[in-house]
């Protein structure tokens, strides 16, 4: 993600130092449009923040009736309710994301947009235990979970006054995504379809001879608990149990054409 970053940065500044200069303007009656039309492209990773119970026996599904212990066993080795089990994302993985452009002018300043798209991507969670899935015949270090959203942004933008051919702005709104990819219940670890995100970003418009270009770096923060009930009952239950909470949180380097 910091390399993402730090490109994205780069890239405003560079925008801004050719700003400064007067230049023949492009597209003067652009922003003057009531409604317009266009389509997006970019690249995004996808991040898990992730709350466990520590220690694994505090979660109260790990115990069944006259408060005893439902023991499983990771290789052959019995967990017990003492144990710290731990999964986190250590590494983020680049996805592709496609979408729409509807801009609503509200005043020389301010427009209400409408960003529907899909989004690829894949988050690996790593276990300190082995990971026993009844799916792959061998063990592993993590559980990878693909997926494909459907997303619904609405955004408002806010943009500085125009110079030259730049205008920096800032846009921030509500938006929320459907996981249309494959899950059941023989997944390790289910995740609820259906989430939440807060929406905020920067980014610049370049007016060029025949389109708007516009690079924008956006952070979406998932705002409910997407972890779902356990897989059934032939899967291991304890990467599941070991986690209390779970949100989404994806960032977006996008390029609209306009």
């Amino acid at each position: 993600m910091k390399k993402f970053i730090l490109i994205g940065i780069l890239g405003i500044f560079c925008l801004s130092s050719f700003a400064q200069r007067q230049l023949l303007k492009n597209l003067t009656t652009f922003d003057d449009k009531r409604l317009h039309f266009g389509f997006s492209l970019g690249v995004n990773t996808l991040d898990f923040e992730i709350e466990h119970w520590n220690p694994y026996g505090s979660n109260p599904k790990t115990w069944g009736p006259n408060r005893k212990f439902l023991t499983e066993s990771v290789k052959g080795v019995p967990v017990d309710s003492l144990d710290i089990i731990r999964g986190d994302v250590k590494k983020l993985i680049p996805g592709f994301t496609v979408g729409i452009v509807t801009n609503l002018r509200l005043n020389e300043y301010f427009d209400l947009r409408f960003l529907p798209g899909l989004s690829f991507g894949e988050r690996k969670i790593y276990y300190n235990i082995p990971v026993q899935d009844i799916n792959n015949s061998e063990t592993s270090e993590y559980y990878s979970i693909k997926s494909t959203f459907l997303d619904f942004p609405l955004l408002v933008k806010y943009k500085s006054k125009r110079m030259n051919n730049q205008r920096p702005y800032v846009i921030a709104g509500p938006a929320y995504r459907v996981d249309i990819s494959k899950t059941g219940e023989e997944d390790l670890v289910r995740l609820k379809p259906g989430n939440w995100y807060f929406e905020a970003g920067i980014g610049w418009d370049s007016y060029l001879q025949f389109f708007r270009l516009s690079t924008e770096l956006k952070f979406s923060f998932g705002l409910n608990d997407i972890l779902d009930k356990g897989p059934k009952s032939t899967q291991l239950q304890v990467y599941t149990n070991s986690v209390s909470s779970m949100t989404s949180n994806i960032f977006t380097l996008s390029f609209h054409f306009e």
